[in-house]
């Protein structure tokens, strides 16, 4: 898999993001594995596999923006579902007799997953924290 130095990255907000840097280093390994689907003319579930797991980090880098907390939780979320629809495309290429086998990427997706959760989790307890200190006051 492709490994690239966070360093040289130029985008704002990669260098001291954990979820952003996962995400796009799970593109670049996506991308790759969608190529050698392609190779074995595996069309349909490489463009699956690719427009998902893509779609996590364009997801989580567009939450980096995000207008509220509320903005910023919605975001995840739908980063969220790109990286549960990902995790099913991943197995399905898994356990199929004819197609190669994901190798690391599960490991990966499974931890964005949970870095992903526990992000929504704790962002909705923050807020939610927020909500009720302004009604006390």
């Amino acid at each position: 898999m492709i490994n690239v130095p966070i360093s040289q990255l130029k985008m704002r907000n990669y260098n001291d993001n954990t979820i952003v840097k996962m995400a796009f280093q799970f593109s670049l390994d996506v991308i790759e594995f969608a190529e050698i689907l392609r190779e074995q003319k595996r069309f349909s579930i490489s463009d699956q596999i690719l427009r998902a797991g893509c779609s996590i980090g364009a997801n989580v880098k567009e939450a980096q923006g995000a207008e509220s907390k509320a903005d910023f939780i919605h975001k995840m979320k739908v980063a969220l579902k790109e990286a549960e629809e990902t995790e099913y495309w991943l197995e399905l290429c898994n356990f199929s007799k004819n197609y190669p086998k994901p190798g690391t990427l599960l490991q990966h997706i499974e931890s964005i997953l949970k870095v992903l959760n526990k992000i929504i989790s704790t962002s909705k307890n923050k807020s939610l924290a927020n909500r009720t200190l302004r009604i006390e006051n």
